[in-house]
This record gives structure tokens, C-alpha cells and sequence, in this order.
């Protein structure tokens, strides 16, 4: 409960700092050889589990059990290869965090209850992706487009594409696969390491079981009805993340009666939300659902207008301590550099494309 973890936060907010590096280009604890990666792009969170990493019970409650089957690694190059190989196990920078919070509210009692969730626990909210790699692989396969397509009549170049069905695309699709593994061994990695901050600082981790895990930028092939007819498409869901309704097959057993479990993080200093996915959403949004309130202010903007140490002093005084790598990074996330999470999720289920089931408050924030 909220209570037992306040009189040592500092001192776990220390260790998770310790344990999960964040950062741009911040390498990770596990050393890893080119093979090991390579087995890891193809395996994603079951790799984690055969190196002692993360339970069963994690895999059973992560989309696609953790594993993206379309993956294969030598789509991916060299360069993002050696990117990788040093950052697994890390948080990473920009947007990326790890969070300590109390359970506020509860919205509907019997989905927080297959949840886990209860008004007054402590939750931990890990927001990561693929790093290095999968900025490295995306980075590739736009050029490789651009040299075979070119991109002078669009508005942006990395708006850029390749049919899928084409040598290039299928290329490009397997590599980001074997990019979502990674990420989803990277998030395994880290949940371990949290469960041994806590069993240092805390004395025990007993009960700390995964809710759900959950991609947000990411192409996959899904069944959808369009004008009444059952096809199979690509969905790209950049920012979004998916939000099946009751019953779907494709969710883990424990959830299929109430929906898949959606998750939307606010910034350091607001709160994040546990939605779960309707059949509303499949017939509005092929499934899918926003992953976070957005920015109001780029980075460089944030930048200019807030000091790192002010915007801590600030949270703190609201209850919120934060630990970062750098004053720069702090300020960059600061509260107004986001829109308003609170009227996001007013939007979401009055949309109908999500169900409300908890708040969550920071208490505690890890920042790259």
C-alpha cells in the first residue's frame, strides 16, 4: 500500500535509478553477444523468461505472449544490430519513464478486481520501447524507400512506403517485428529489476504481478470488418495502442470477458489511466485507442520555457519525487508541454472506444 512505500520512496526511487539505466544512448547491465541479440529479435520476451528474466504469468499477460512470429532478424542491420546489443535492460530518453503510483480511483469495481487493482495499492508504470535498434531500423528501411520511390510528393519525407506485399515492405515488416520483440524483452528485463529494487528496499516483491503489456507504435495484421466483411489488414497504430473488446480470442484468457486492458500515461506530473478496449472501438477505430494525452509544446519549446529544477522543486511540493539523469530531461516532460490527459480519457469514453477502470497518481517518477 501507498503508505508502507512513502517513508523509503527516496531510497527506491534510488535503486530503480540504479538498476534501470535511462538516458539517451545509456547502455544496459546485460552484456549481450551478436547471438544472443539475434535470438532475443527472434524469441522477444521468451528469451527473457529461458535467461531467467520475468515469469510465465508475465507472458500470459503481454500482447502476442511477448513474441511477434513475423520477426525475423536478418532484416535487421548492422548498424542497428550494434545499436541495440549495449541498451538492453534500459528506460531511455524523450517520453520514457518509470513510474511509482498509488491507485486513486476505481471506476468499475469487478474490472479492477481481475486487474489487481485496488484504491490505495502502489502500481508501477514502466513506458519503454525498442531504443536505439528500432529508431536504427526504422531509420534504414526509410532511406532503402526513399531511394526506391522517392517521397517529392509528400508532405513528409517519413511519410514515405512500400506496399507491403512487396519485396521491400515484407523486408521492412519483419524487421519491425523482430523490433517489437526486442522491446518487449527490453520491458521484461526491466520489470524484473523492479521487482528486485522492491524486494531490496522493501523487503519483499510478493504480489508484484503484471496487469499488462501493452505496443504503441507498431503495423500489425489484423482481422477487421469493413462494410460488413471480415478482411485482413495492416493496422498501423503510431501513438495508438489496441483495444479489443470482450471476447476477442487474441486476448489473454483472464481478460477476455471485460476487454483488453488499455494503458494511458500522463505526464511526470498528472495522472495516467487503465482503460479497457470495446467492441465499439472495432467498429470506430479498427481497435484502437490513443496512448497518451500528446504534446502541446515541442521539446525545444519545453526547453525554453521551464528549468529542470524548478519543475522538480514543483512536483515535489505536490507529492511527486523525481529522479533523472538530467535537468534538461525533466524540463522537456514538464506538466503544460502535454494536453490535458484528464480530458483525453473524458474524450476516449464518451467516444466509447474505451471503458474507464482506474486512476493512477505518480509518486514517484524515474525520467531518462
Amino acid at each position: 500500500m501507498v503508505d508502507e512505500i512513502l517513508p523509503k520512496r527516496t531510497q527506491l526511487l534510488q535503486e530503480l535509478f540504479e538498476q534501470v539505466p535511462s538516458g539517451v544512448g545509456k547502455g544496459g547491465i546485460t552484456k549481450l553477444s551478436k547471438e544472443e541479440l539475434l535470438e532475443l529479435l527472434e524469441k522477444g520476451s521468451e528469451w527473457s523468461l529461458q535467461n531467467g528474466y520475468g515469469t510465465k504469468e508475465d507472458l500470459l499477460a503481454t500482447e502476442e505472449s511477448g513474441r511477434m512470429r513475423q520477426a525475423d532478424p536478418k532484416m535487421v542491420s548492422e548498424r542497428a544490430l550494434a545499436r541495440g546489443k549495449p541498451q538492453l535492460g534500459t528506460l531511455g530518453a524523450g517520453n520514457h519513464f518509470l513510474e511509482i503510483q498509488k491507485v486513486a480511483e476505481i471506476y468499475d469495481e469487478e474490472a479492477a478486481d481481475i486487474l489487481g487493482l485496488e484504491a490505495g495499492k502502489v502500481t508501477v508504470m514502466i513506458h519503454c520501447g525498442s531504443r536505439g535498434l528500432g529508431h536504427q531500423i526504422a531509420t534504414d528501411y526509410i532511406e532503402h524507400m526513399e531511394r526506391k520511390y522517392g517521397y517529392s510528393h509528400l508532405p513528409d519525407r517519413e511519410l514515405v512506403n512500400a506496399p507491403l506485399n512487396s519485396e521491400l515492405g515484407q523486408r521492412y515488416f519483419k524487421a519491425m517485428c523482430a523490433g517489437m520483440n526486442y522491446a518487449f524483452a527490453n520491458r521484461q528485463m526491466i520489470v524484473h529489476w523492479v521487482r528486485q529494487s522492491f524486494e531490496k528496499v522493501m523487503g519483499s516483491a510478493e504480489g508484484m504481478k503484471q496487469v499488462y503489456d501493452v505496443c504503441h507504435n507498431i503495423a500489425k495484421i489484423e482481422d477487421h470488418k469493413i462494410d460488413g466483411e471480415t478482411k485482413k489488414i495492416c493496422v498501423h497504430r503510431k501513438g495508438a495502442t489496441r483495444a479489443y473488446g470482450p471476447g476477442h480470442e487474441d486476448m489473454p484468457e483472464r481478460y477476455r470477458t471485460i476487454g483488453q486492458p488499455v494503458l494511458i500515461p500522463g505526464s511526470m506530473g498528472t495522472a495516467s489511466y487503465v482503460l479497457l478496449g470495446t467492441k465499439k472501438a472495432e467498429e470506430l477505430s479498427f481497435s484502437s485507442s490513443a496512448h497518451g494525452a500528446g504534446r502541446e509544446l515541442s521539446r525545444a519549446a519545453a526547453i525554453r520555457q521551464f528549468r529542470g529544477e524548478t519543475v522538480a522543486r514543483e512536483l515535489l511540493a505536490q507529492g511527486i519525487e523525481v529522479k533523472a539523469a538530467s535537468w534538461k530531461g525533466i524540463a522537456e516532460e514538464a506538466v503544460p508541454s502535454y494536453k490535458d490527459i484528464d480530458e483525453v480519457i473524458k474524450t476516449t469514453v464518451n467516444a466509447g472506444i474505451g471503458k474507464a477502470v482506474a486512476k493512477l497518481k505518480p509518486i514517484g517518477v524515474v525520467k531518462g
